[in-house]
Order: C-alpha cells, then sequence, then structure tokens
C-alpha cells in the first residue's frame, strides 16, 4: 500500500481562476496523477481542463511525466503553470 502524502499545490493565472482565485492548496496526493486528479475533485470540470495543459514543477524541478507514476514525497511543493501567452 502506497502513504498518501500531503502535497501543497501552488495555482498560477488561470488555473488560480478556474480554482475561484485560491492561490494555494493543501491536499493528500501520493503521486502527480493522483494531485491531478485531487485538484479536479476540489475544483471541477473547468480547473481539469486548464490542468489537461498545465506544466508542473516538484519542489522547483520541471517534470514532463503527468503519470501516477510520479511519486511525491511528503511536504513538497507542486506548481501547477497554464500555458502563458505573450512575449
Amino acid at each position: 500500500m502506497v502513504k498518501t502524502q500531503r502535497v501543497t499545490a501552488r495555482l498560477f493565472a488561470a488555473a488560480r481562476a478556474s480554482a475561484g482565485g485560491v492561490d494555494e492548496v493543501q491536499l493528500n496526493a501520493s503521486t502527480l496523477g493522483e494531485l491531478i486528479a485531487e485538484l479536479e475533485r476540489e475544483f471541477g470540470s473547468d480547473l481539469g481542463r486548464i490542468l489537461a495543459a498545465c506544466s508542473f514543477l516538484i519542489d522547483g524541478v520541471a517534470v514532463k511525466d503527468r503519470s501516477a507514476h510520479v511519486g511525491l514525497s511528503d511536504g513538497v511543493c507542486v506548481d501547477v503553470l497554464p500555458p502563458f501567452a505573450g512575449g
């Protein structure tokens, strides 16, 4: 059995807006895939659509694999970064 970890998710830009202005939330998740599912359960399908296009940083390190295989340690911070426009 995988132990569930307490994780801080920081939401930026469109992700924050889709979560009703919430910029940080703590959730229980043992993998990145589980965290993404928890965020959608907590804030709804509008955020779910944004999450599909997001990039993620785990304690400042970019993660390409969004699957359930990317494990999270207790107390990590996951930055949720929607695509940014401009230049």
